[in-house]
């Protein structure tokens, strides 16, 4: 089962709502769904919670340590608590994935990722679960740093934060440890359907215009050839 629930983000209230914190998050709505409350721990470097769900501890932490030195915090509680890697899992942004969708993973590399490259570092494996939040990319690679850390727009604002609520149904699965149950729990949580708005759908439907060559000739008045 997962004992160790991690969202990867920068403190500070100017980090607080852009895309590179969408981990913090995803562990906000957890610590909801779970009626607890996260509190600054020194010695974990971070934001914690603790719980018991059917007999067993449960930790939830945001390292409040900046992203590049996330393993410091996450070692250090997976340590003290005797938590294996493959009991961990990190909600963390992901570039290669829309905003509104999300992909749960077991180890494999940190892919570029500054958070989860210092985890790997300080656990001393890649073996742990990682789930990752979809935000897009920005096209250029240079625009990379300034893409995940601006805000997102409205819209995929919104997308994310449906997305989170959607994958918070795997929460049992994790919990219980199966993880082939939460993966296709996550991986088959897809967004709402879009509609038209009612007025649209309320609207009858334009008459269909017939071709031009089946049209009855026009009547009326027929100008003199050379009239302007």
């Amino acid at each position: 089962m997962i004992k160790l629930f991690v969202g990867l983000g920068n403190p500070g209230p100017e980090y607080e709502a852009t895309r590179h914190n969408a981990g913090f998050w995803w562990v906000d709505a957890l610590a909801r769904e779970l009626k607890v409350n996260l509190a600054m721990d020194k010695g974990y470097h971070g934001y914690v919670a603790r719980t018991t769900v059917h007999g067993q501890t449960v930790w939830l932490l945001q390292p409040q340590t900046f992203m590049n030195l996330s393993g410091k915090s996450v070692a250090a509680l997976a340590r003290f608590f005797k938590i294996a890697p493959n009991e961990i899992l990190v909600a963390h942004d992901e570039l290669d994935i829309a905003p509104g969708q999300v992909k749960l993973k077991f180890g494999g590399s940190h892919a570029g990722h500054n958070g989860l490259r210092d985890i790997h570092a300080q656990l001393g494996s890649g073996d742990y679960w990682r789930l990752r939040l979809g935000v897009g990319h920005p096209g250029n690679k240079a625009d990379v740093v300034n893409w995940v850390l601006k805000k997102p727009s409205q819209d995929d604002r919104i997308a994310m934060e449906q997305c989170i609520d959607r994958s918070l149904k795997a929460l049992p699965a994790f919990l219980a440890g199966d993880m082939d149950k939460a993966t296709l729990l996550v991986h088959t949580s897809k967004p709402p359907r879009a509609h038209a708005p009612q007025a649209l759908r309320d609207t009858p439907p334009s008459p269909a215009v017939a071709p031009a060559d089946t049209l009855p000739p026009a009547t009326g008045t027929t100008l003199p050839e050379g009239a302007p």
